[in-house]
């Protein structure tokens, strides 16, 4: 969670801190607290670690038949798959937020890229469903503007926008000394510095941060209810199978989706109302919950990270197909043909389950 909510590092030297702490050692929660936490917090990798690769592994493989959902899919599996490498940092920080070991730059980069991973998350969600709008509601525009080539372009930019976006924590945070006055370095905290808060710019960007959050949920809800009301317009008027058809394949694109974007909402609230509690709070009880409170955050913010891959594969047969085939060739290849009995004897598989290969989702 890189800068997170505070709830470890930054509290930890303070009056509210949780024992065991000293001059030179600090941990964020007690053993009973640590241990959960952490079991989860390693599930939460392996699976997401290995499905966000998954999905990585899915898209590039579909080189002939790439859509422009795929390609936006496999750009935030990206982002995913780097938010997850910071979980270790994040761990170690809980179990010992003083001394930090890892020097100087390796906190500022783990902060940086956490937040631009964040912001870039929420970006492609917002882009992934403005493509969906297009594609439903004005289908011929969306075949000339929703190319792969702009879709890249798309992509491009929003990286570029998250990473100038998250820029300022790697100058706002780095290696601090305790509140209890030690200049040691072995009791130097990987936190936001003093002169940041000082200044009041970190929480400034925590409301960047949390604008990235609401302005999406905002634009998302708008779409949403424009895709719904087509989609309902339309199926009163749908004739003939192959109109029904791709009817079908957008409500299943937008049925997908959706399940993302409540994901989203659902991981991602508490992770803000945490920092905002956080960056709001002076009274010594209130700052104690904030602290658990944000351990709850912490594992839905990384349990967002992780989830995606579970919900293609529960949603999307495409997707569990385009799997299948890249973990098993041998027996997916087997699985894509069919045999059909005419008067001829046998003959080979229909297009159909060819294509359900082609598009990943």
């Amino acid at each position: 969670m890189g800068s997170g909510n505070g709830s470890g590092a930054v509290a930890a030297g303070e009056p509210w801190a949780v024992p065991p702490c000293d001059e030179r050692v600090c941990s964020a929660l007690p053993l009973r607290a640590l241990v959960p936490v952490t079991a989860v917090c390693a599930a939460l990798f392996f699976v997401g670690a290995a499905g966000n690769a998954l999905t990585v592994l899915v898209v590039r493989a579909e080189r002939g038949g790439r859509s422009t959902t795929s390609l936006y899919v496999g750009s935030m599996a990206v982002s995913d798959l780097m938010l997850l490498l910071g979980l270790p940092l994040d761990l170690y920080r809980l179990w010992r937020s003083r001394p930090w070991i890892f020097g100087a730059l390796l906190c500022r980069l783990s902060h940086f890229v956490a937040e631009g991973c964040t912001y870039c998350t929420a970006l492609h969600i917002a882009a992934l469903t403005a493509e969906r709008y297009l594609a439903v509601c004005f289908p011929l525009k969306a075949k000339v503007v929703a190319t792969k080539r702009r879709a890249k372009a798309v992509i491009a930019v929003l990286w570029a926008v998250a990473l100038l976006s998250a820029a300022p924590f790697f100058f706002l945070v780095g290696l601090e000394p305790p509140a209890a006055g030690n200049r040691s370095d072995l009791g130097r905290e990987c936190k936001p510095t003093a002169a940041a808060q000082e200044s009041g710019l970190l929480g400034a960007m925590f409301w960047v941060t949390t604008a990235y959050f609401v302005l999406p949920v905002v634009c998302l809800h708008v779409l949403y209810g424009f895709v719904g009301r087509r989609l309902w317009s339309s199926e009163l008027q749908t004739r003939g199978p192959r109109a029904a058809a791709r009817q079908r394949g957008q409500r299943h694109t937008v049925r997908l989706l959706a399940v993302v974007v409540l994901a989203f909402v659902i991981c991602w609230l508490p992770f803000h109302i945490g920092r905002i509690i956080f960056i709001n709070t002076q009274d010594t009880k209130m700052m104690f919950f904030s602290q658990y409170f944000n351990i709850f955050a912490f594992q839905l913010f990384y349990l967002s990270a992780s989830i995606n891959p579970i919900l293609y594969n529960l949603v999307s047969k495409k997707y569990r197909a385009a799997a299948y085939k890249l973990l098993l060739p041998h027996r997916s290849g087997q699985r894509a043909f069919t045999v059909t009995r005419d008067t001829g004897g046998c003959t080979e598989t229909s297009a159909s389950i060819r294509n359900e290969y082609i598009t990943t989702f």
